[in-house]
């Protein structure tokens, strides 16, 4: 089958396709079939320095321009990504193997509503005004200049529209390296943001594994970086951030709870339990894969849980009801089989899955073990798979104090109609972001980000803005100056 994806160039650089076949290659593979798809270059240091300096020389002008000029542009961008939903959806479907009906509302989609959002807060991005007597003082809220973005290859373009559109409504200028796994949205997202209007030099793409993304964050004309990926890559690049002494963001991964109460809408449970463990065939970083049940109620909800699971239908991703699609690599394949079967040698329950499926592609079926225990590696270690582990309790105490027994923080969930509750045990849990009777759901109005081992900083709502600008505070004296000489 011919699929027609092959990019104009491997990168986009200073407001065209560029190319540089002395790149070492990166294969393009169609998770479904395990098929090469297209094949794209590494960026060379040639590439790399154009992208950069194409940056540091664009961003000036454009952080002098009005924010509502600045947000014009997003808000273009996102009208035309809007407009090309379904063909940005196929790629993304192709480059992921996601599901045809996730990507159309889940990923083009979600980046347009980042586009739109920051784009409509640009004019707002200011600082404060302080009276000091006949003195007085103000700050300002300025760009950083350049920044990095190191994408992950879950959501490939959103992440991609979520790091650039607060960088650019700030007037920052972004270079963005793509998940080696999925380069090619970041590409249509460039080419979009020239056709809004946006100069040339501001949204760079260049591809690469990690010996690129060091060099972009090791240079000296970078002020700021922002990663989504794993704990280990996250630790690595801030680390490299912080020898530069370079403000950084960090959305990492995590072990999320979700927290179901013996009071709970056991359907509605259910139904987030599937959203926060096989949705994206269970790749998604703030997934609640340790589900904590309440004793009273943990057969039901598994012979509930059973009963859907069943009904997922994995096949061919772009065939719009297949729910389940597979996963992103061979390498990702692999090591979510091992997982599966130490939580087997480790002595948990298989209720469900467990197993390869498909006679092609990186499937493996919704996989649901009971019986863990905190110690159990299913329970301590990220996964990234479609893989959820059922924990049994007794106690809300209990439940909150296992919950919280983990290096991480991204993420929970709870699941109870006692709203008092609800609120006291959010209150409770070491998470950047709690839901309360759903699960997963990640708007752009609101921050999402982690604590602990799950990162540094937010990305989206207004806080956003606060880690793609510096202040600078301004005094200003209106009489003469005393001094003692």
């Amino acid at each position: 089958m011919t699929y027609d994806v092959q990019p104009e160039g491997s990168h986009f650089v200073n407001g065209k396709p560029a190319r540089d076949a002395e790149g070492a290659e990166l294969p393009v593979i169609y998770p479904a079939t395990a098929e090469r798809i297209a094949l794209l270059n590494e960026a060379t240091p040639a590439v790399i320095e154009a992208a950069l300096a194409g940056a540091e020389a664009a961003w000036r002008d454009w952080a002098a321009r009005p924010g509502v000029e600045r947000g014009r542009v997003l808000r273009r961008a996102a009208d035309i990504l809007r407009e090309r939903n379904e063909e940005l959806s196929r790629l993304e479907t192709l480059d992921t193997g996601k599901p045809i009906q996730e990507t159309l509302v889940a990923d083009a989609a979600s980046a347009a509503d980042a586009l739109e959002w920051f784009g409509g807060i640009a004019a707002g991005v200011a600082g404060e005004h302080v009276q000091l007597g006949e003195d007085f003082g103000y700050t300002r809220r300025e760009p950083f200049g350049v920044c990095v973005g190191i994408g992950a290859w879950n959501y490939p373009i959103q992440i991609a529209a979520w790091k650039s559109a607060p960088a650019l409504a700030c007037g920052n200028a972004m270079v963005f390296k793509p998940s080696e796994t999925t380069p090619l949205s970041a590409l249509k997202l460039a080419e979009i943001y020239i056709e809004a209007g946006l100069p040339e030099g501001l949204f760079q793409v260049v591809q690469g594994r990690g010996a690129v993304g060091a060099a972009l964050i090791e240079d000296d004309r970078v002020a700021k970086v922002s990663l989504t990926g794993s704990v280990p890559t996250g630790r690595r690049v801030y680390e490299a951030a912080a020898r530069g002494l370079k403000a950084a963001t960090m959305e990492l991964g995590g072990k999320s709870p979700m927290i179901v109460m013996e009071d709970a809408d056991l359907d509605a449970a259910v139904g987030g339990a599937i959203l926060g463990n096989f949705y994206s065939s269970g790749q998604i970083c703030s997934n609640g894969t340790r589900v904590f049940v309440q004793e009273d109620v943990l057969e039901d909800f598994l012979a509930r849980l059973a009963d859907r699971t069943a009904e997922a239908r994995a096949g061919d991703p772009l065939d719009p009801e297949t729910t389940l699609g597979p996963l992103v690599s061979e390498a990702q394949l692999e090591k979510v089989m091992g997982h599966i079967e130490a939580g087997k040698a480790e002595g948990a329950r298989l209720v469900c899955g467990g197993t390869r499926i498909g006679g092609e592609g990186y499937f493996v079926a919704p996989t649901v073990f009971a019986d863990v225990s905190d110690e159990m590696s299913l329970a301590r270690e990220e996964i990234f798979g479609p893989v959820m582990s059922v924990l049994s309790f007794k106690t809300e105490e209990e439940a909150l104090a296992r919950a919280n027994a983990t290096p991480y923080g991204l993420a929970a969930g709870v699941f109870t109609r006692d709203i008092s509750r609800a609120h006291r045990m959010a209150a409770r849990l070491d998470a950047g972001t709690c839901w309360i009777n759903t699960y997963n759901l990640t708007p752009v109005e609101l921050p999402f980000g982690g604590v602990k081992a799950s990162g540094v900083g937010r990305e989206n709502g207004h806080a956003a803005i606060e880690f793609y600008s510096r202040l600078k505070t301004v005094y200003v004296g209106m009489g003469g100056v005393d001094a003692p000489y």
